[in-house]
C-alpha cells in the first residue's frame, strides 16, 4: 500500500468528486435538517485542500479557510467508507494542522453535526476541546463546535 498526499486547492476534480460522496453521506445521516448546513460548506474560495491517495486512489480530502488571523477553521473532512479505520482521517487532522502552523495560524476550530459520533471521537481524541458554537451556527442544537491550540 502506498500513501501519497497532496497538497491543492478546491478546483481539484477529485476534491470536487469526494465532498460530493461527503455531500451524499451527510444527507443519508440527516436529510432534511442538511440543507440548512449546505451555504457553509461551498468550496468555490478554499485555497488549502489536502488529499490522501492510497494506491493511487483518492480516498481522503480536507480543507481548512481562515476565520481571522490567528485561526483557520477545518473543513471538509472525509474518507471514503472502504478506506474508514485505517488513520486516514488522523492523517488529514494532522496535515491540516502542519499546514495551517507553518502558515503562522495559532488555533483551528471546526464544527460537526451530533450525529458524526466517529468525527466528534476522532477531534477529542486529536486534543480538539468542545466550545460554544460559533458564527453561523449559534444556537444550533446540531451542531458541536470545536477548538484546539496549535503548537
Amino acid at each position: 500500500m502506498s500513501l501519497e498526499i497532496l497538497h491543492t486547492d478546491s478546483k481539484d476534480i477529485d476534491f470536487i468528486k469526494l465532498i460530493k460522496l461527503l455531500d451524499d453521506d451527510l444527507n443519508e445521516r440527516y436529510g432534511e435538517l442538511q440543507k440548512q448546513y449546505n451555504k457553509h460548506n461551498k468550496v468555490d474560495y478554499i485555497n488549502d485542500v489536502i488529499l490522501i491517495y492510497k494506491d493511487e486512489a483518492p480516498v481522503a480530502c480536507g480543507a481548512f479557510k481562515e476565520q481571522n488571523v490567528e485561526c483557520i477553521e477545518l473543513k471538509r473532512i472525509f474518507v471514503v467508507k472502504e478506506n474508514r479505520g485505517q488513520g486516514l482521517s488522523k492523517t488529514m487532522v494532522n496535515e491540516l494542522e502542519k499546514l495551517g502552523k507553518v502558515k503562522g495560524y495559532k488555533y483551528a476550530i471546526l464544527e460537526t453535526g451530533i450525529k458524526q459520533y466517529e468525527a466528534i471521537n476522532l477531534y477529542k481524541n486529536t486534543g480538539y476541546q468542545i466550545i460554544e458554537n460559533y458564527g453561523p451556527y449559534l444556537g444550533n442544537t446540531n451542531s458541536v463546535c470545536m477548538k484546539k491550540e496549535l503548537l
